[in-house]
C-alpha cells in the first residue's frame, strides 16, 4: 500500500479564487489601493502592498500574497496592476477589480502630471535632488525588509534556497531576460514540487 504525499505548489489561478472572506465596500477597496499607491514614494510598491494587504488589512495570508505576487510577476503587465485586479476581484468581484485599479492609478496619474511639470522646471534645485534620493533609499529598505519576511515563509529548505539563488544570479547578475530565466527555472521548480509516491 502506498500513500501519496504532496508538496504545496504556491500558485493560485483566478478560477480558484476563494469567495470573499470579508464584506468590503468598493470605496474601501479603492481607498486601500489609493493609500498603497500614494505611500510608495521612490518605489517599493510590492513591499508596501504586503504591509497593507497582509499586515494591516489582513485581506490575505502571507502564503496567498506570495502566490499572487508570483503569478502577477509571471503574467504580462505591470505587477501591481495585476495585483490590484487579483485582490479587487477576490474582495468584491469585477466591480472590486475596477475600484482597485482606479484607486491604484487615478491619483498617481494626476500627481505625475503636476510633478512632472514641476520637476522639469526645478530639477536642478539641490533640495529636490536630496528629497528624491531620500525617498529612493527608504523604498530600497522597505523592499529589503519584505524579502527577509517573505523569505522566512518560503525559503524553508535547501532546494528553495538554491532556486532563489539561481534566479538572483540569472536575472540580477547575468541579466538574462525574465522569460528565459523562467524557462530554465520553472520546470525545475515543478519537478521538485510535483506530487511523489512514498512507500508506507
Amino acid at each position: 500500500m502506498s500513500k501519496r504525499t504532496f508538496r504545496t505548489i504556491p500558485i493560485l489561478f483566478m478560477s480558484e479564487i476563494d469567495p470573499p472572506r470579508q464584506k468590503v465596500s468598493l470605496f474601501e477597496v479603492a481607498w486601500t489601493f489609493n493609500h498603497i499607491a500614494l505611500a510608495s514614494f521612490g518605489g517599493g510598491l510590492s513591499a508596501w502592498s504586503r504591509q497593507v494587504l497582509v499586515v494591516d488589512k489582513r485581506w490575505m495570508e502571507e502564503e496567498e500574497f506570495l502566490s499572487a505576487m508570483t503569478m502577477c510577476r509571471i503574467l504580462p503587465g505591470a505587477n501591481q496592476v495585476n495585483m490590484a485586479v487579483f485582490v479587487g476581484t477576490n474582495m468584491a468581484g469585477i466591480p472590486g477589480a475596477i475600484a482597485a485599479l482606479l484607486g491604484l492609478c487615478l491619483m498617481p496619474v494626476v500627481f505625475m502630471l503636476i510633478m512632472g511639470y514641476l520637476y522639469f522646471r526645478f530639477k536642478e534645485v539641490p533640495a529636490l535632488k536630496g528629497a528624491l534620493h531620500g525617498a529612493s533609499a527608504a523604498a530600497v529598505a522597505l523592499t529589503f525588509a519584505m524579502v527577509i519576511k517573505t523569505g522566512q515563509k518560503c525559503l524553508t529548505g535547501v532546494v528553495p534556497v538554491l532556486l532563489f539563488l539561481a534566479s538572483f544570479v540569472l536575472s540580477g547578475l547575468v541579466r538574462w531576460p525574465l522569460p528565459i530565466t523562467l524557462a530554465v527555472l520553472a520546470p525545475l521548480s515543478l519537478v521538485w514540487a510535483w506530487p511523489r509516491k512514498q512507500a508506507a
